[in-house]
């Protein structure tokens, strides 16, 4: 099954090459995709300049101004599809996804997964130096994802995913508008609302070791908004969008 990797960037100049490069000895001639949201460092020429030193696969989809993740990988997963890739990856481009575990997120889409889900919170999984408070927080808002929305998946807000293009081909992409981790939410729900098969493999999440973080407390609220929304839309007024 031929993979692709999406990675969404913004100002990852000191990134984007370590982050090419270990994914390539993770998973020899990978394909990927570097959806960059008009990047004043630079990152964009430096990713094209690297795939055409290094065997080509590499491509980069250009746009004008910062529209946010959920928005990055809506292009790039159209874009995937369309030239038939069957097997989409999300993962972020500031390192703190290890691209060494790509082959067991490929794997488990090849065994039969509609999404595999790279997980902080199966056994296995570790989030090496987040303070309590941290984790708490992280795991109490999927532990309500989990419950609002009837899923049984640890980590709907982890970004680091597989995806099996005929699952992802059912999702309306134009109707996916949430960010951060309201998108990976609402992607995750939407494979649950299709019958697909959903599986979780643990993974070590690391911290960002150059460059700044793009997530905002107001990502986080517009997630718990949103999943509570969906849950009264769908769990009590069974109104199913179309």
């Amino acid at each position: 099954m031929r993979p692709l990797v999406v990675l969404p960037t913004y100002n990852e100049a000191l990134n984007i090459e370590e982050v090419l490069e270990r994914a390539r000895e993770a998973v020899p001639g990978l394909s990927v995709l570097v959806v960059d949201d008009g990047s004043p460092d630079g990152t964009a020429d430096i990713a094209e300049a690297w795939g055409a030193a290094n065997g080509g696969g590499v491509q980069v989809l250009r746009r004008t101004e910062k529209s946010g993740l959920g928005s990055a990988y809506r292009a790039g997963f159209r874009e995937g599809l369309k030239q038939g890739f069957e097997i989409l990856i999300e993962m972020d481009s500031d390192l703190q996804h290890d691209p060494a575990m790509l082959p067991a997120l490929i794997h488990a889409v090849e065994d039969g997964a509609d999404l595999a889900i790279g997980s902080r919170y199966v056994p296995g999984g570790e989030v090496p130096g987040w303070k309590f408070s941290r984790r708490f927080i992280s795991q109490a808002g999927n532990l309500y994802a989990g419950i609002v929305l009837g899923m049984k998946v640890r980590d709907a807000t982890a970004g680091f995913r597989a995806y099996a293009a005929p699952a992802l081909g059912k999702i309306a992409l134009d109707t996916i508008k949430a960010d951060g981790y309201g998108f990976q939410i609402e992607m995750a729900y939407e494979v649950k609302r299709n019958a697909g098969r959903i599986v979780e493999v643990p993974i070590t999440f690391g911290e960002r070791q150059r460059g700044s973080s793009k997530m905002s407390s107001r990502i986080v609220f517009e997630a718990l908004a949103l999943v509570t929304w969906w849950g009264i839309r769908d769990r009590i007024l069974r109104r199913h969008p179309k």
